[in-house]
């Protein structure tokens, strides 16, 4: 039976492979050290949990909620908006609850979207950063570019190459998955581009608050001007091990806010009333769970630096996120992530995330979540660093998993 057109738009999900390759191997009783997914194992800090039981046990919060937010669900966000970028935001008309920045970035490219409109988007990049627009009937030209002083030249080509003129710009820093920052000084450029050209900024920034050398990331609406042509997607999954409770925010020019607003009643009826008062009460704290997620990533940062080079496999320090981009080995680059992946499951016992299942310009990377404890990432450097003295040892016996089937 023929696909359906949307479904037939979409590639095969990269990542589902390496999901039934570790199924596979666990229930053979493998001990398979996950570092692949994004999926924080940090519990929810005790204070939102409690808030969340308070608030569950009054039967009048059992209703429909609102899909755009509570009034104090949004105006905490104005408030932490306030504080940390020094941005002052409408509760009323610049901030939308969302169910995480993923359903945030797909409804918004529903809402924005004609047919053929042409989206600027990073490669490499978060997957629904390019497929929520595929899916909406959008066409994406992809930017194989950091940034750096080589991103306004390639916007410039991106201008000119395309027919009809991009609509939008995607912006996602601190990164994932390669965990590059953006400076202040990087956002005026884009954002004096994007006036200039008429485009929309829809800049995620999932991961503001996970950053390990002092520098906080900027937001690209700390830019003077900048709400005219930008919406911005945060989430409270990584900052406050959130990830199951799905609450993020869209924030930032009001017309978007407005569409995307309008979509959603459509389309939802907004989080769980409890989940939403115990997100405002995250917001509105004081900062001390913050920190010490931050603390606990960055020492696994570190630990697993320093592990996975002694194992024999240097992985840059990244500066933010709670990803490392690692380059493949030498010895395995001509396998592409995916096979290279497959053979960390079956002789190491470790899974990673394919680079290739965020962009072609992936391929030659992995994605090393720090989602394990300490004691679980040195574990995971040990297999790695006997696989790799077994495969400079014997490298006939170290075959893709593909070359089996």
């Amino acid at each position: 039976m023929e696909e359906f057109h949307k479904v037939r738009r979409l590639p095969p999900y990269v990542f589902e492979q390496v999901n039934r390759l570790k199924a596979s191997a666990r229930s053979r009783g493998a001990d398979i050290i996950d570092l692949g997914m994004g999926n924080p194992d940090l519990p929810t800090p005790k204070a939102i949990v409690d808030k969340l039981c308070e608030v569950v046990r009054d039967p009048r919060t059992h209703r429909y909620s609102s899909s755009r937010g509570i009034p104090g669900l949004r105006r905490a966000q104005a408030n932490y908006y306030a504080r940390r970028f020094g941005v002052k935001l409408d509760p009323d008309t610049q901030v939308v609850a969302t169910l995480g920045s993923k359903e945030g970035f797909a409804n918004m490219a529903q809402a924005i979207t004609a047919p053929g409109d042409v989206i600027l988007c990073p490669n490499p990049t978060y997957p629904i950063h390019a497929f929520g627009f595929i899916m909406s009937g959008g066409v994406i030209r992809s930017l194989q570019v950091e940034p750096d002083d080589g991103f306004i030249p390639a916007l410039e080509r991106g201008i000119r190459h395309s027919i009809p003129k991009p609509l939008a710009l995607i912006l996602n820093y601190p990164s994932n998955p390669t965990a590059q920052v953006a400076s202040l000084d990087f956002y005026k450029e884009v954002v004096a581009f994007a006036k200039k050209n008429d485009i929309i900024i829809l800049s995620d920034l999932a991961y503001s608050e996970i950053y390990f050398d002092g520098n906080p990331p900027p937001s690209v609406l700390q830019v003077p001007g900048a709400i005219d042509v930008a919406v911005e997607f945060t989430s409270m999954s990584k900052t406050f091990s959130m990830p199951g409770w799905r609450m993020g925010f869209a924030v930032g020019n009001e017309r978007l806010i407005s569409a995307l607003t309008r979509v959603k009643s459509y389309l939802d009826y907004g989080a769980f009333t409890p989940i939403q008062v115990a997100a405002a009460h995250a917001l509105n704290g004081d900062g001390a769970d913050i920190a010490e997620v931050r603390d606990i990533y960055h020492k696994r940062r570190d630990v697993m630096v320093d592990a996975f080079s002694r194992a024999g496999w240097a992985v840059p320090a990244p500066a933010a996120s709670m990803f490392a981009w690692a380059p493949i080995p030498e010895p395995f680059k001509h396998l592409g992530s995916l096979e290279f992946s497959k053979l960390l499951i079956e002789h190491a016992d470790v899974a990673v995330a394919p680079g290739v299942g965020f962009g072609e310009h992936g391929d030659d990377h992995v994605r090393i979540a720090l989602v394990e404890n300490e004691h679980r990432i040195r574990q995971a450097a040990r297999n790695i660093k006997r696989f790799l003295a077994s495969s400079a040892k014997q490298p006939n016996n170290v075959v893709p998993l593909a070359a089996h089937r």
